[in-house]
């Protein structure tokens, strides 16, 4: 090629070189600026205050999980309520959640269930009426003329059992309590009762026993005075139409796989869970025959 160039005229070699040079520079032009490509949209998974959510080392274990289980990028959503949670869950905006028993009964025909963690082997978890520690106190009928500490309107155990157990006797929370408020969030639950900002409050019985082993000085100012039956465990859901994806299988086999992974076993032990099983609707059976309850009584 040199050999050849060099046969050519000055003027042809000047003209050449120039033709090439603009063609070098054009082909640079184009890898610098390859076609844009849009980035394959992240999984959403919703996160509500049932879940232990303000562990930042938890929640980047999490994500990290995940995303590698499942092959993709994994967003954590989190909200302040449950209802902006199952709202875009409903709404395809998330394609998983971390939910309630109660709003995964009230739109049964809409969600479907992914799994249901396993807390010191079961699948279940209770509901606790707390007060203060040293207080004398052991069925919901002591708590009456309280000032009341709830958790969130859609939770099971911070709303909906208390809410169960007075309708059973024909009465509402207005009726029965002197005042009530929402936290939103069980943690918030106790630390209410713990300060004396409320003197009795209803919470999530998985939450309270762990925050027992991580925040013992908060928890030790409060006591369970009633245990409720055991329900279903708050559980992982999508919606209907979205069960059959590829994407939630991924997702149910990260989940049961996580005691098998390095990371997935120190994101259940933050937790303080066994894993995760597939789980049966009928778990959360107790929880329909309290909607059902409720709505009676008006």
């Amino acid at each position: 090629m040199l050999l050849g160039l060099h046969r050519l005229s000055p003027e042809r070699t000047r003209r050449l070189s120039r033709r090439d040079t603009l063609a070098a520079l054009a082909g640079l032009m184009v890898t610098a600026h390859p076609p844009t490509v849009r980035a394959a949209q992240p999984f959403r998974f919703g996160l509500t205050p049932v879940f232990l959510n303000s562990d930042l080392d938890l929640l980047e274990a999490l994500q990290k999980y995940l995303s590698a289980a499942m092959g993709t990028e994994v967003q954590l959503v989190l909200k302040r309520t449950y209802q902006e949670i199952t709202s875009q869950l409903l709404s395809g905006l998330l394609d998983a959640a971390w939910i309630c028993g109660f709003p995964f009964v009230a739109y049964r025909r809409e969600l479907e269930l992914v799994a249901v963690p396993i807390w010191r082997g079961k699948t279940t978890y209770q509901s606790y009426l707390i007060v203060s520690e040293g207080r004398e106190a052991s069925t919901i009928s002591d708590l009456r003329g309280d000032i009341h500490a709830f958790s969130d309107p859609d939770s099971n155990s911070g709303y909906l059992v208390t809410r169960a157990l007075l309708a059973e006797n024909g009465v509402k929370p207005q009726d029965f309590f002197q005042r009530t408020f929402f936290t939103y969030g069980h943690r918030n639950v106790v630390r209410a009762v713990a300060a004396g900002l409320a003197q009795s409050g209803s919470v999530d019985g998985y939450v309270w026993e762990v925050m027992t082993e991580t925040e013992a000085a908060l928890t030790r100012q409060t006591r369970p005075a009633w245990r409720s039956d055991w329900m279903g465990f708050p559980p992982i859901a999508t919606a209907r139409e979205n069960a059959s994806s590829n994407n939630i299988a991924r997702l149910r086999q990260a989940l049961w796989g996580m005691p098998q992974d390095r990371v997935g076993r120190e994101v259940l032990n933050l937790l303080r869970l066994d894993g995760f099983a597939p789980g049966d609707p009928s778990l959360f059976d107790s929880i329909a025959s309290r909607v059902d309850l409720v709505r009676t009584l008006g």
